[in-house]
C-alpha cells in the first residue's frame, strides 16, 4: 500500500541546491519503490555569506524554522547546512538534533530530526571507512573547521581541497562537471571514500558515477548520506538510482 510521507528541510536562505537534489533522488527512490510518496517543504534562515559569525546567527533561526515545519507535521526533518553545524563546535549535531527534536515535540508534532553533518558522519561508518577524502567549497578556516570535525569522529582525512568560494550562491553556481578533474588533482588512493561535496549547497550528484568510475572508490556528497538518513528515518529502503554506492542497496541499515 503506497504512502506519502512529508519530508522537512531547514535551509539557508541562499541555499538553492538541497531543494533540487533531496527531492531528485527521493523521487528516483519512487520510480523503484512506487509505493513510497513523497511531499516537500522548507523553512529558511538567513544566510548570504559563509562565515563563521553568520553562520551561528543562522543557526539560531532553526528553533523557529523546526517549529514551522512541525506545523505541518512532516515525517521527518533535516537541517540542511553542514558547515553551520560544525562551525557551532565539535559533536554539535547531536546537541542541534535532540534540540529541534524536542521543538517539534513541544509543539505536539514530534519528528525525527536529522542534520546533513550528522548523516556524513554516520555515512562514512555505515561504509566502515577508516580514511576519507574531501572536497569542500568552503574558505579554508572553515574548510578546516570541517575537516578536523570529521576527524574528531574518529576518521583519517587522508586528502582534502578547499574550493575557496565566499558567497553561498556561488558555491550553488560551481559547474559539478569540474569535480572530476579536481579529485584526479588530489592524492586519493589511500581514501576508502571520498566526499565529493562537503556542503549540500555545492552541486555534485551529476558526476557522483564518474568520480566513482574514475577512482574506483566509493563517492557520497552531503546530500546523498542525507538522503540515506531520511530514507533511514522512514525505514524505507536505501535504494536511489544513479547516487552512488550508499544508495545502491548495499549497506542496510545498521
Amino acid at each position: 500500500m503506497s504512502k506519502i510521507y512529508r519530508i522537512g528541510q531547514i535551509v539557508p536562505s541562499s541555499n538553492t541546491t538541497m531543494e533540487t537534489e533531496v527531492p531528485a533522488m527521493l523521487l528516483a527512490h519512487s520510480q523503484v519503490r512506487p509505493e513510497d510518496r513523497f511531499t516537500f517543504h522548507s523553512s529558511r534562515m538567513r544566510m548570504k555569506t559563509v562565515q563563521k559569525d553568520e553562520l551561528a546567527a543562522m543557526d539560531a533561526e532553526s528553533d523557529r524554522c523546526a517549529l514551522e515545519l512541525s506545523d505541518a507535521k512532516v515525517d521527518v526533518l533535516g537541517y540542511a547546512c553542514l558547515v553551520a553545524i560544525m562551525a557551532m563546535g565539535l559533536g554539535y549535531h547531536r546537541v542541534s538534533q535532540k534540540r529541534l527534536t524536542d521543538r517539534t515535540a513541544e509543539n505536539g508534532a514530534t519528528a525525527p530530526v536529522i542534520t546533513s553533518a550528522g548523516a556524513l558522519v554516520e555515512a562514512l561508518k555505515i561504509m566502515n571507512a577508516k580514511k576519507v577524502a574531501i572536497v569542500a567549497p568552503y574558505m579554508l578556516p572553515l574548510t578546516q573547521l570541517v575537516v578536523d570535525y570529521i576527524a574528531n569522529e574518529g576518521l583519517e582525512i587522508v586528502a582534502w581541497r578547499a574550493l575557496e568560494i565566499p558567497d553561498n550562491l556561488d558555491v550553488a553556481r560551481h559547474d559539478p562537471f569540474k569535480l572530476p578533474e579536481i579529485v584526479s588533482n588530489m592524492n586519493v588512493a589511500d581514501a576508502d571514500v571520498i566526499v565529493l561535496s562537503a556542503c549540500v549547497q555545492m552541486p555534485s550528484l551529476p558526476v557522483v558515477p564518474m568520480v566513482e568510475a574514475q577512482t574506483g572508490k566509493p563517492v557520497i556528497t552531503a546530500a546523498i548520506a542525507t538522503t540515506y538518513s531520511i530514507l533511514k528515518e522512514l525505514k524505507l529502503d536505501p535504494i536511489v538510482p544513479g547516487a552512488g554506492a550508499l544508495l545502491s542497496g548495499a549497506y542496510p541499515y545498521l
